[in-house]
């Protein structure tokens, strides 16, 4: 099959590279706004170059990889959806809710299916830890705790524009809760401070977070995040049954050191970028794609799913502004 990328930064140029080595993929179509970063793609992975999104979804591609900046996904999801080509699209469907439930409204209904990039679903440890609870091998449970600790904080003009802590980084946590326990969240409570980058607080946003999720059978849902974690790129999740518990991420790589004496666990190199602690899923992910594009299964992350992320996200904000707990029902738009 023959994929379009629509964007070539960090991202889109690292899917360029998972998508040449697909079996399922022929052929590659790119655009970007800076010539140089499309000239880039062509030359490393055999792309054809095209100078806009309409010339791209016009050059015969059977699906779209949209990794644009987030102002332009509305846009370009539904440009996919009305030429009747499949959509990938990175997180999040539009840069606030309000627009991601209008892109909702214009693609309802329509026959054309679009996946949204929560690449945590198709990591291995998240993957046996779905399987582990809808089996009920755990028995009921009681607690989850997720975790997403950034090595530093990204660049002043990302935190300026990334909608929030939560909103940016969190929502990776709120994604995964919900795919793995198979629940929905019905109230937040979050903190936050700033303990590092003045300009993160400048920018009116935390840089160490902590929510406390209640999911709709009881369960408390824990989720820590900070932008700073020196070790590295940290990544887990404990989910505790009343019958066995488990944990995603305890592996050699995990940048946390243990001060038991005798004890040697872990004993990699930490894990320090999220390209690398995720190589493998995002492989998968678009792997998963290409089978959608095929008609041979159903989108794997819906619109739907990544709002009501979102939700969550809007939540923990409003709770961490108000100092309250706060209801989904009370952020949500109809």
């Amino acid at each position: 099959m023959r994929i379009g990328i629509l964007g070539l930064g960090r991202i889109g140029a690292f899917h360029a590279e998972t998508l040449s080595g697909l079996d399922a993929v022929d052929s590659l179509v790119v655009t970007d706004p800076f010539a140089d970063a499309a000239k880039a793609a062509a030359e490393r992975f055999g792309a054809d170059v095209v100078d806009s999104p309409e010339a791209l979804l016009a050059a015969g591609v059977d699906g779209i990889v949209v990794a644009a900046a987030t102002d332009a996904h509305p846009a370009l999801i539904l440009a996919g959806v009305e030429a009747g080509v499949p959509v990938f699209c990175e997180k999040p469907v539009a840069r606030t809710m309000a627009e991601g439930v209008e892109v909702l409204k214009a693609v309802r209904g329509r026959d054309v299916p679009i996946q949204i990039g929560y690449n945590r679903r198709f990591d291995a440890g998240f993957v046996n830890a779905r399987a582990a609870v809808l089996s009920g091998e755990l028995g009921p449970l009681h607690t989850v705790r997720s975790t997403t600790l950034d090595p530093a904080p990204p660049p002043a003009a990302y935190i300026a524009a990334s909608g929030g802590i939560f909103r940016d980084c969190s929502v990776h946590d709120f994604d995964i809760i919900r795919w793995v326990t198979g629940r929905e969240v019905t109230e937040v409570y979050a903190v936050g401070g700033n303990r590092g980058a003045d300009f993160i607080k400048e920018a009116g946003d935390a840089d160490t977070t902590g929510a406390i999720l209640t999911l709709d059978d009881g369960t408390l849902a824990v989720v820590s995040n900070s932008r700073h974690n020196a070790r590295g790129y940290d990544v887990r999740m404990e989910i505790h049954g009343f019958t066995d518990s488990i944990a995603v991420g305890l592996e050699d790589k995990l940048p946390l050191r243990s001060v038991e004496p005798g004890v040697t666990f872990p004993a990699g190199t930490p894990h320090d970028f999220f390209m690398d602690r995720f190589t493998d899923a995002y492989r998968a992910e678009l792997t998963a794609f290409t089978e959608v594009v095929a008609g041979t299964r159903p989108s794997p992350c819906t619109i739907e799913d990544a709002l009501e992320a979102g939700w969550i996200a809007d939540a923990c904000t409003l709770s961490l502004r108000e100092h309250r707990p706060v209801t989904i029902e009370e952020v949500r738009q109809a």
